[in-house]
């Protein structure tokens, strides 16, 4: 088993970096204080394929494998956790598009997502479906050539500045098998999004409500058939565990950089802080923790590459433990920094902000613990 990354992975690391360093970097503060959505930096990632990691190369992406983007998105997350996280969400809509709509909705949306002249919102929670996802009551009535469209959703990124939408909801009986997939123009006749949300953290994309009201959506904007959108919701949510976890994984590397650094210059005492011992130990633990998160990630994305029947599970437990592990380090980190960890002139406390929510989307680490429980526990012989 070799753990080192190949000459074309470390490229694509090499690549992300560059750009995170040249575009995102220097901005995150800005965009943070002013909740700048920075579309114009967006668009300039998706000329470079990072819009579109994995989506096949036949339909216009890099057809990259989920463990590639992951190297690709831990580089980016560097530079800006919260723009980094939207690229995620964007990679999966397009992903989703690209895999699973008719040629002729296909044309319609792929190319502009590609390029990021359109982003893309992907739209499952609801305001009272959060963690039972399969519980959502948006309804999509076919009448004729078309889908009526009536629901809500909430929490949604990117929404009311994003130009197209991955809507699931409800065509058939309740439970998971009565939900399906649809691509809308965001910019529908009967579409709505509410206030901007102040948030704690990911404050460079935008996140509101959104209303369907008697929304039309041709039939031929369904992906895949009926009743088959849960499958597709659940397909993404795995890629967008590992996704979400090794933003944090990134973002924890980077604050853990700017420890190390500080620990070297800063002196108390006439020494330096790097030489007190019980300072060494917190170093030593945090760095462990990191690296053993990043190499759960990275097996749970080979899982995912390879087909693996216990995949899911393998997404749960790494979305479980690199989100927890990137919280922790971050606040590890801030608090070696002091005082100085806590204004915003250094990014510790962006971090720390940043981080927080990747312990929540994506499914709760508590759905992630039932998940994981529910395989071990299961009554069969098989092992993970």
């Amino acid at each position: 088993m070799d753990f080192e990354l190949n000459e074309d992975q470390r490229a694509f690391a090499d690549t992300a970096q560059q750009f995170a360093m040249d575009n995102l970097l220097p901005n995150a503060s800005r965009w943070d204080a002013d909740c700048h959505f920075p579309k114009e930096i967006l668009k300039q990632a998706g000329e470079l394929g990072f819009l579109s990691l994995y989506t096949r190369e036949e339909q216009g992406g890099l057809g990259l494998s989920r463990l590639d983007s992951s190297i690709i998105f831990e580089q980016l997350a560097m530079g800006c956790t919260s723009t980094t996280a939207f690229m995620t969400i964007h990679n999966m809509v397009t992903w989703m598009v690209a895999s699973f709509a008719n040629d002729e909705t296909r044309e319609q949306f792929v190319p502009k997502l590609l390029t990021g002249e359109w982003l893309g919102s992907y739209c499952l929670t609801e305001p009272e479906a959060g963690s039972d996802a399969a519980s959502l009551k948006t309804t999509a009535v076919k009448q004729g050539d078309n889908y009526i469209l009536n629901g809500s959703k909430a929490f949604i990124s990117g929404a009311g500045d994003t130009e197209a939408l991955v809507v699931m909801a409800r065509t058939g009986d309740s439970g998971a098998k009565g939900i399906s997939a649809f691509v809308l123009d965001a910019t529908g006749e009967g579409i709505s999004y509410g206030r901007k949300e102040p948030k704690m953290g990911w404050n460079s994309q935008p996140t509101r409500a959104i209303t369907f009201d008697n929304v039309v959506v041709p039939a031929r904007q369904i992906l895949g058939q009926e009743g088959e959108g849960f499958t597709f919701a659940m397909k993404g949510l795995d890629g967008g565990r590992i996704n979400i976890a090794t933003c944090s994984v990134g973002t924890a590397q980077h604050a853990l950089n700017l420890a190390i650094q500080y620990l070297r210059e800063r002196k108390q005492f006439g020494k330096p802080l790097a030489s007190f011992q019980a300072l060494q130990f917190n170093v030593a633990d945090l760095v462990t923790e990191l690296v053993a998160a990043r190499q759960m990630v990275r097996l749970a994305a080979f899982k995912l590459d390879h087909g693996h029947e216990d995949a899911t599970t393998y997404c749960a437990m790494a979305k479980r433990f690199a989100t927890d592990v990137g919280f922790k380090v971050c606040d590890g980190v801030l608090q070696l920094f002091g005082g100085y960890g806590y204004i915003k002139e250094y990014s510790l406390e962006r971090h720390f902000r940043d981080v927080r929510v990747h312990q929540i989307l994506e499914g709760t680490n508590e759905i992630m613990r039932l998940i994981i429980a529910r395989r071990v526990l299961r009554d069969d012989d098989s092992i993970l």
